[in-house]
């Protein structure tokens, strides 16, 4: 602990804990207390004064009072541990800015047996990571845990067109106009739609005016910036959906300290023929043209030859250092052109577009979604067939009409890259065709997801065309590691 730190017992009468800017401040303990009632280290010990940040003035509190900081994030656990270590009379709680609320309505279908189970699983401690495979209905299972609470409640969700889906919902669940902070929108209710982004960047302000926050596609959460959403909240109950919660980067294991365990879980494979229409998995390959194939190499030989050239002087030289040298070094810069066209040739095949041909004319009558795994491929797609492309820069408009052209039957298909790969609602569709994309299993479990609802036609496929005898492949199985796309 820092010097000049106050050393001398509580005065019970005047502890007091209060949110501020996305912290809780603890005042009226000492370094002994605070010590002996949280062991581990909780608690930064901060000497400023709190005029400034609890709002009060400073004829009414003594600018010698000093503070012990800590995340929102901790306020349920403070919570009970003051109330153990001291009577309630003793602590003055001003965290909680939220009310008791009552849904005018409730209008939802009565959960299946796996939805009650999610539900009540996570009603046992009002916290935790429900994972459900994607068109299980995990919305549903959300606001039939919001009505039970009857709670201030703020839902999260990746990205913009998401926030106005769970406003949709909302409203014609419970008959509530949530409040919508972000978009160019400020508006806070007791009910509360934003996106991970203005949730950090408000949530200082905020942070204390919620009892539940709701996590969706809560995947997401971990990143650098996001988690601070659920940092600098207080809110005591938490709940992050998802259907595919693990990450490359191994951050998933923050789920547990941002929201709560995972309280229950739901594989795809066991809900296959059951609340999920049945489906097949089909795995295509391709073959490079002679002069895509010779194009190809030697753009591999130029990134292989330029790295063996910089090992002579730097052993540890690696494709790291040549990503970092790539934005000021012109060699490395030409090298990481050659990759990029080297992998836009195993994206962009010829033939990958003469197959997605024939399963159009295999599945004619059928609705189709196209992923691809970079915006020229889509393109490419979208001109050779004349279907709509939705890219991540179309408009909320532009898309919403797209996407009922496909529900009402004036698109046969749509082709998109990473914009409808998650949460997005889409018409009923049973087949997909995948030409591209990362090799993260998470991005194919939520393509194989896309079409996976049932619907009024059946069975369900899903196409993957694969450039045979290039690092596709290898993408190729790295997506399909899960026991999803196992026959």
């Amino acid at each position: 602990m820092p010097d000049g730190t106050p050393r001398h017992t509580a005065d019970d009468s005047s502890v007091r804990l209060a949110f501020d800017q996305g912290t809780l401040l603890l005042s009226g303990v000492a370094r002994n207390f605070v010590e002996r009632v949280w062991p581990v280290d909780l608690w930064t010990y901060d000497p400023r004064g709190d005029n400034r940040t609890c709002g009060m003035e400073s004829s009414n509190r003594d600018s010698s009072v000093r503070h012990w900081r800590t995340d929102a994030l901790h306020y349920d656990r403070v919570r009970d541990d003051l109330k153990r270590a001291l009577s309630s009379t003793q602590v003055e709680d001003d965290v909680p800015a939220w009310h008791q609320i009552h849904f005018p309505r409730c209008d939802l279908h009565a959960p299946r047996p796996d939805q009650r189970e999610a539900i009540d699983s996570w009603m046992e401690r009002r916290r935790g990571v429900i994972v459900m495979p994607t068109g299980t209905g995990k919305t549903e299972v959300a606001l039939h845990a919001m009505v039970r609470c009857q709670c201030a409640t703020l839902v999260v969700s990746p990205v913009r067109d998401l926030m106005y889906q769970w406003h949709s919902r909302i409203l014609a669940a419970t008959g509530i106009d949530a409040g919508i902070i972000g978009d160019g929108v400020h508006r806070v209710s007791p009910i509360s739609v934003t996106t991970y982004d203005s949730a950090a960047m408000h949530m200082p302000r905020l942070g204390n005016q919620f009892q539940l926050i709701l996590f969706d596609e809560c995947h997401h959460l971990p990143g650098a910036m996001r988690q601070d959403a659920a940092r600098m909240s207080a809110a005591p109950f938490r709940m992050g959906l998802t259907a595919t919660p693990d990450r490359r980067d191994g951050n998933h294991a923050l789920l547990d300290e941002l929201i709560g365990p995972r309280v229950y879980t739901q594989a795809i494979a066991s809900a296959r023929g059951k609340t999920l229409a049945k489906y097949d998995v089909h795995r295509i390959s391709v073959h490079l043209s002679d002069e895509e194939r010779s194009r190809y190499e030697a753009l591999g030989r130029r990134v292989r030859d330029y790295i063996a050239e910089r090992r002579k002087d730097e052993p540890d030289y690696d494709w790291q250092t040549l990503c970092s040298e790539s934005g000021r070094d012109p060699g490395a810069r030409s090298a990481m052109q050659a990759f990029h066209a080297k992998r836009s040739i195993e994206d962009r095949a010829a033939e990958k577009l003469r197959i997605v041909e024939d399963l159009f004319r295999l599945h004619a009558g059928e609705p189709v979604i196209v992923f691809c795994g970079s915006n020229a491929m889509a393109r490419d797609v979208s001109t050779r067939f004349l279907i709509p492309c939705l890219l991540s820069h179309c408009r909320k408009r532009e898309r919403q009409e797209i996407l009922m052209g496909l529900r009402e039957g004036r698109y046969p298909a749509l082709v998109a890259n990473r914009v409808l790969d998650e949460g997005v609602d889409l018409p009923e569709v049973n087949v997909a065709i995948v030409i591209g994309g990362g090799s993260g299993t998470r991005q194919a479990i939520q393509r194989l997801g896309r079409v996976l609802r049932k619907n009024a036609f059946g069975r369900a496929c899903f196409y993957e065309i694969v450039t045979a005898g290039t690092r596709d492949e290898q993408r190729s199985r790295d997506r399909r590691r899960d026991e999803a796309f196992k026959k």
